[in-house]
């Protein structure tokens, strides 16, 4: 019997005036830049949890229009295996007063050249990916999930 137990997470890409919202985070022990993201948990959607992890690492409530993408990505430093579901959302209103999550440093407005240019700080191959397919227009509908 196998001890298999993947990682379910989600990710916003959140664009503003030619910007993209990031938070720069310590990832095993390294700086490295993420969009907002993290696991779901029990009870509770993947919309949800998508919400609260950009508010919890940015202090910015969003909401959430489109399906980017789904990716499978198994860490080459831990061989976990992660599902992350990445949407796209609207900036609405920031929280200056909320405490931002433990690992993360900062929260940070980025150009796309700007991200771009630091891949080796990336979290994980998943960033590049969810920005390039937002901007290549990829989006579904969220009632692709479907809750039970």
């Amino acid at each position: 019997m196998s001890n298999f137990q993947p990682h379910l997470t989600v990710a916003t890409v959140i664009k503003k005036d030619d910007l993209f919202l990031m938070v720069e985070e310590y990832s095993g022990g390294k700086r490295v830049i993420n969009q907002p993201a993290g696991h779901v948990e029990n009870n509770e959607t993947l919309i949800e949890a998508a919400m609260r992890e950009t508010l919890e690492e940015t202090g910015w409530h969003c909401e959430i229009k489109n399906l980017i993408n789904i990716t499978r990505w198994v860490n080459p430093r831990s061989d976990e295996t992660h599902f992350r579901f990445t949407f796209s959302a609207e900036a609405l209103e920031q929280n200056t007063e909320q405490p931002l999550d433990e690992n993360i440093i900062q929260a940070l407005w980025l150009s796309y050249d700007e991200i771009s240019s630091r891949v080796n700080s990336h979290r994980s191959p998943s960033v590049m990916n969810g920005i390039n397919e937002y901007l290549a227009g990829k989006c579904y509908p969220l009632n692709m999930i479907v809750d039970f």
